[in-house]
């Protein structure tokens, strides 16, 4: 996981977001399922940023996970 990434927990939902850019999303895991989704999620490349949107959303999946795990939503 890159360290410029910034995960917050609120109710049922993972954010991740990169300070600094647009790039933001949000997972959730619907009942019964073994996996995260991704609810909200930016759109397009942030020329700010050192990676791509999906170079982004491929780290943001990660962390979101571990987190997810650590928590016990997931196994």
């Amino acid at each position: 996981m890159p360290p410029d990434l910034h995960i917050e927990v609120l109710h049922k939902e993972i954010t991740v977001t990169m300070p600094g850019t647009s790039y933001t999303v949000t997972y959730y895991k619907p009942k019964d399922s073994r996996l995260l989704l991704a609810k909200h999620q930016s759109s397009k490349d942030d020329q700010r940023a050192k990676v791509t949107l999906s170079e982004f959303l491929g780290s943001a999946w990660w962390a979101a996970s571990e987190r997810a795990r650590e928590l016990g939503w997931i196994v």
